[in-house]
């Protein structure tokens, strides 16, 4: 057999050395090809990452309180201990009687703290102060209402009420309105994104990330706190969302 035979047997599929270089060449230019769509859809992927839009969308809602608290602060001083107390016993036989009047249980007002105090002048002479807090809790908001209304009868029956004496309503069902209150803000962090990519010439696709925020109970008046004056039952929930959008 001559050289060039023997070169044609060597470059040959026949041959068994040249299958599995060629076998090797093949698998080896799929690879290629494939790694190169996984890196072009990849960078694809990744420029379409950064194609988005951060919107914050806002819930709000109006709602009545459901529980009232009232805490009542009198307090009564004497030169003597007995009659100190003597005159705070009559006072909260006083507070009492004007609840029982306006219909609360006797259960609704209960005591939340008790303080005695004494001082001496430059004479010598002891001075004996009883300070005493009385608190009512009711869901009745439209009866509580009515006892803030006549308070200054509580006055006219020698009771004089200290600063921090005033009702507070509060709101505690808020976990029943979370979820359409959420559902809300969602919407309205949508159609920012809508109107973002109206005047940007793109597309809204879905939510790459998403920041609830947090509730806010405030009055719906504003601040009606202050010595005297009974806090309002109407409040304002807010949620305030934060999300960012895919753009097509």
């Amino acid at each position: 057999m001559n050289k060039e035979d023997n070169d044609d047997k060597r470059w040959s599929w026949r041959n068994p050395a040249m299958r599995t270089v060629l076998a090797g060449s093949a698998i080896l230019g799929v690879s290629i090809v494939a790694g190169g769509y996984l890196l072009g859809d990849g960078l694809l992927r990744a420029r379409m990452a950064d194609r988005s839009v951060t919107v914050r969308g806002l819930a709000e809602r109006e709602v009545t309180a459901n529980l009232a608290t009232w805490t009542i602060s009198y307090s009564a001083q004497s030169s003597n201990l007995g009659e100190a107390q003597a005159d705070i016993d009559r006072d909260t036989q006083a507070i009492r009687a004007f609840f029982g009047e306006l219909g609360f249980e006797a259960e609704a007002l209960q005591p939340s703290g008790v303080n005695v105090s004494q001082y001496s002048d430059n004479l010598g002479q002891q001075s004996y102060t009883v300070r005493q807090r009385l608190q009512l809790r009711t869901t009745d908001i439209a009866r509580a209402q009515a006892a803030v209304a006549r308070q200054f009868d509580l006055v006219r029956r020698g009771v004089v009420l200290e600063e921090g004496s005033g009702m507070s309503y509060a709101f505690t069902r808020l976990d029943e309105i979370k979820p359409e209150m959420v559902a809300e803000a969602t919407q309205d962090a949508r159609a920012s994104a809508n109107q973002f990519a109206e005047d940007s010439g793109t597309g809204v696709g879905g939510i790459r990330s998403a920041t609830q925020g947090y509730f806010s109970i405030e009055s719906r008046d504003g601040d009606a706190g202050g010595y005297g004056v009974a806090d309002t039952p109407y409040k304002l929930v807010r949620v305030v969302t934060t999300i960012d959008f895919y753009l097509d």
